[in-house]
C-alpha cells in the first residue's frame, strides 16, 4: 500500500487528476480493488485528489481554445460528475467572447464564400462552442465589416 500512495503522489504532482482517472492509471499497480480505493479514499481526505478541483484547473487551462460543450466532454471522460462540471465551467469565462477569440486568432476575416463560411462554423463547432456562441461570433465578425 505504501508503494502505491507513493506512485499516486508521484501521479498528482504531476499535476491534478480526477478519481475515476487515477484509479484507471494504477488499477494495474494494486494488489486489489479495495486496496486502491483505500488509497484513493485517503488521498481524499487529506485533500490531495479532489475531482471538483481538478474540473477547475482543467477548465482554466483549455477554456482559451475550447467551447463548453467540448470541455464538458472532456471531464466527463475523466470521470466528473455533471454537478461538478456545471460548476467548473463558469470558471473558463464567456463562452461567445472565447469563440470570437478563438475565430479570430483562427480566420480573422469574414468569408468569401458560403463554403469558407461553413468550414469557418465546422472547426468552431470542432471546438465545441455551442451554436449560440459561434452564430454570434459570425454575427459580430459580418456586422465588423459592414461599418
Amino acid at each position: 500500500m505504501p508503494d502505491l500512495r507513493v506512485r499516486a503522489l508521484q501521479l498528482l504532482t504531476r499535476r491534478d487528476h480526477s478519481r475515476a482517472e487515477l484509479k484507471r492509471k494504477l488499477a494495474g499497480e494494486a494488489e486489489s480493488a479495495d486496496q486502491l480505493d483505500t488509497v484513493l479514499d485517503t488521498l481524499e481526505a487529506e485533500r490531495l485528489l479532489c475531482d471538483q478541483r481538478y474540473a477547475n484547473q482543467r477548465v482554466i487551462a483549455r477554456a482559451r481554445r475550447y467551447g463548453n460543450g467540448r470541455l464538458k466532454q472532456e471531464l466527463r471522460f475523466s470521470g466528473v460528475s455533471e454537478e461538478e462540471i456545471a460548476a467548473a465551467l463558469p470558471e473558463g469565462g464567456d463562452e461567445i467572447e472565447r469563440c470570437q477569440s478563438v475565430w479570430l486568432r483562427k480566420f480573422g476575416e469574414l468569408a468569401k464564400t458560403p463554403e469558407e463560411r461553413a468550414k469557418q462554423m465546422r472547426f468552431l463547432q470542432y471546438r465545441g462552442f455551442s451554436g449560440e456562441a459561434i452564430k454570434q461570433t459570425m454575427r459580430r465578425a459580418s456586422r465588423g465589416t459592414d461599418e
